[in-house]
């Protein structure tokens, strides 16, 4: 009877036991996760916000210089690998349109 006793007690306390730890580890999962996605999204709207930035002034220049398109590529492919999409890549396929130099166009001098 003793041991009967004694088995029921360390079944019980085992079974609290990883009780307690499976609840430990699904919280910390949890936390995780959270500080990952925030993480990710953070990440996600800085090369947004920076590609944005390219858009706005070489579309305003009228070329985008080969270096700069580099990065912009770079910086388009870490969104979307982050699971960016919709405007951003508009906004990336007309930064790749741009001329790599600046157009001269000459002028007409009439005497």
């Amino acid at each position: 009877m003793t041991v009967s006793i004694i088995t029921s007690i360390i079944v019980w306390a085992i079974t609290g036991v990883l009780g307690a730890l499976t609840t430990y580890l699904g919280m910390r999962y949890k936390k995780v996760t959270r500080e990952n996605n925030a993480l990710k999204n953070g990440v996600q709207s800085l090369l947004r916000n920076k590609i944005i930035e390219y858009h706005e002034k070489y579309t305003r220049q009228g070329y985008c210089p080969i270096y700069a398109k580099e990065a912009v590529r770079h910086n388009y492919e870490a969104y979307h690998e982050l699971g960016g999409n919709g405007v951003i890549t508009k906004l990336y396929e007309e930064i790749m349109e741009l001329p790599v130099e600046k157009i001269v166009k000459p002028r007409n001098n009439r005497r």
